[in-house]
């Protein structure tokens, strides 16, 4: 390509005004939030439905989720999902240290009964023996398997250094415990544990939302778990120390893991620190990313963003690196955070961030299914959509200064805590020329 040929990209266009959906909300004498937002793209309805789950056990909440939809007193696994497929939909059930999450979508005019369906799951989901013995071994060995994964053992590493004694200190469950659950306990569990009393459903898609809330009332009006709700502690502060190695004999990588500070959405900080992070390392076009991936080749793809729980907040910096690169890729990584932390970004470096994250919150919301997401996770967080008007106010009047003071603020390297999985015979001595370092 000669110099006659290259042609300059053109500036970034002007960003679009957010046009916010309206959001329909009734809560139902049971204690069940519903929200129902009309987008007729396409003739379905998504569903989300979100059940506080924080301090289940862990290999029970596991397999509760997994066997959800493995029968009741009427109906088997297959009969559910033929009933679900007549009506052109499917629900799956997942858990995390906060919630269990139902999701799914259906054509709009079997709405009625893809409500039908979940409210007999959650009132009288049976977990049948044999489905539990099934579903147990799958999860076992997708555990095994995660095992053996060093950005697995990395995470699990991290989980342990950043939270202590918290319960989101331990996030996946022993293949051990696992096996030594039985069908009993998971229903005692259910019993115990799903009740809509702190929930939240939301749908969206090209209904009519009174109606669908009128039919989501009707389907699960008379849900009532009647169980108890466990509240989380809020996470410990951040305590930086030496880097912890964790050692992987003949590793020909290492995992890089960071935990910096962070906000909850509802802080006023959280779009300057948003900015921040893009700036670093929250997208291909940031410094880190340019550093160690574009310029040096140290790693193909590192990341940055900010993790949201119930309990708290918290920005995590993750990377694979060749290990006989480690050392260096970390001195570049404390090198891309103090100078963030001590300059203020150029205004046009500010700008591209600035308009991928307002992008980005369009995106978020073209779909049906982005929508019915987003609507899920900032509900779970006691906000609606319209918390994402004041965001993108707050992302557009953030000035160089105002994000040079979040990043001093929560950037900092001496702030971080951090974890290297990798060869220690190889990687340990590089790593002390940099930092303090303890084992694992």
């Amino acid at each position: 390509m000669t110099a006659q040929t290259v042609k300059k990209l053109p500036d970034l266009g002007p960003t679009k005004k957010l046009k916010l959906p309206k959001e329909t909300e009734r809560k139902l004498p049971n204690g069940l939030t519903v929200l129902a937002i009309r987008r007729p793209a396409v003739p379905l309805v998504e569903v989300r439905l979100r059940v506080p789950f924080g301090r289940a056990n862990l290999a029970r909440a596991a397999l509760l989720s997994q066997t959800l939809f493995s029968g009741t007193a009427e109906k088997s696994t297959v009969e559910i999902a033929a009933e679900l497929q007549s009506v052109g939909g499917g629900l799956s059930a997942g858990v995390d240290p906060d919630r269990l999450m139902i999701s799914g979508n259906g054509l709009v005019s079997g709405l009625d009964r893809l409500l039908e369906v979940l409210a007999e799951v959650l009132t009288g989901a049976a977990f049948p023996a044999d489905e539990v013995s099934t579903e147990r071994s799958r999860l076992i060995d997708r555990i095994q398997v995660a095992q053996s994964q060093p950005s697995h053992l990395a995470r699990v590493a991290l989980l342990k250094r950043m939270y202590g004694k918290h319960p989101y200190a331990v996030q996946t469950p022993e293949a051990d415990q696992v096996r030594a659950v039985r069908p009993a306990q998971i229903r005692a569990l259910h019993g115990e544990r799903l009740h809509p009393a702190g929930a939240t459903l939301v749908l969206v898609g090209d209904i009519n939302p009174e109606r669908a809330i009128d039919a989501a009332e009707k389907a699960l009006g008379t849900w009532n778990g009647g169980g108890k709700q466990a509240d989380l502690p809020p996470v410990p502060e951040l305590v930086p120390g030496p880097l912890t190695l964790v050692d992987r004999p003949s590793a020909v990588q290492s995992s890089l893991r960071m935990a910096l500070p962070a906000v909850r959405r509802t802080h006023e900080d959280h779009a300057v620190l948003q900015l921040a992070n893009l700036l670093f390392g929250g997208y291909f076009s940031s410094r880190w990313v340019e550093n160690i991936r574009e310029d040096k080749g140290y790693t193909y793809g590192p990341s940055s963003g900010i993790e949201h729980s119930e309990a708290g907040s918290a920005l995590i910096v993750a990377a694979e690196v060749a290990t006989e690169v480690t050392g260096p890729a970390l001195l570049e990584t404390f090198y891309e955070l103090g100078r963030l932390a001590s300059l203020p970004p150029k205004d046009e470096e500010l700008e591209q961030a600035r308009q991928y994250a307002l992008g980005t919150l369009q995106l978020g919301m073209s779909t049906q299914s982005g929508l019915a997401s987003l609507a899920s996770t900032y509900a779970g967080s006691g906000l609606r959509l319209d918390y994402l008007a004041e965001h993108a106010a707050r992302l557009a009047k953030a000035t160089r200064d105002d994000v040079a003071a979040a990043a001093a603020r929560y950037l900092a390297p001496s702030q971080a805590v951090t974890v290297l999985l990798g060869d220690a015979s190889k990687v340990e001595q590089p790593l002390r020329a940099l930092t303090a370092v303890e084992r694992a």
